[in-house]
């Protein structure tokens, strides 16, 4: 029986980019927690911590994720704060492979540096604020996971391949 793979890890790791390249190689569905979160309130995750606040968004989160782990199984990419619920990390670490794919704070600033979809990077210091969500994050992150993978400097296709084979080894 297959399971389902998990990629955790901070905002610009690369969870969608290489959790959809996964999929395809190991011929599951893709899902991504935040777009199925969208999909469902109709509005985009910046609109929804306006609204709700972080924890109306953590919320939702949480709701998603037991659904989605009770299907069938998949890859899915999920948000950088799920680790931060007792709930979720529980659920993670249940009948699933977590993937923590990890990448140095340079490299995530870069990865992110423009992108306005981050509510939690709208600061004024937007590399300091991924230095504290990596402090405060990385021990959740290493809890819950089965593999850890560097992604700095590597292409998506490389890492989503590696996945891939330890994946299979493990179910071997």
């Amino acid at each position: 029986m297959s399971q389902s793979i998990v990629l955790v890890g901070p905002m610009g790791a690369g969870k969608s980019t290489i959790g959809k390249l996964l999929a395809g190689i190991l011929h599951l569905p893709f899902s991504d927690s935040d777009r199925v979160i969208e999909d469902r309130t109709g509005a985009d995750i910046p609109w929804i911590f306006d609204v709700e606040g972080e924890d109306g968004f953590r919320l939702r989160e949480t709701a998603v994720l037991k659904d989605l782990l009770a299907g069938d199984p998949m890859v899915l990419a999920t948000g950088g704060g799920i680790v931060m619920r007792d709930e979720n990390r529980t659920m993670l670490k249940g009948d699933s492979v977590v993937v923590y794919l990890t990448a140095s704070v340079d490299q995530l600033v870069e990865r992110t540096y423009k992108d306005k979809k981050r509510p939690l990077l709208q600061v004024a210091d937007p590399e300091a604020k991924i230095r504290e969500l990596i402090a405060h994050r990385d021990p959740l992150y290493q809890e819950v996971s089965d593999i850890v993978i560097q992604t700095d400097r590597r292409g998506p296709k490389a890492v989503a391949q590696e996945i891939a084979l330890r994946y299979q080894e493990r179910n071997d």
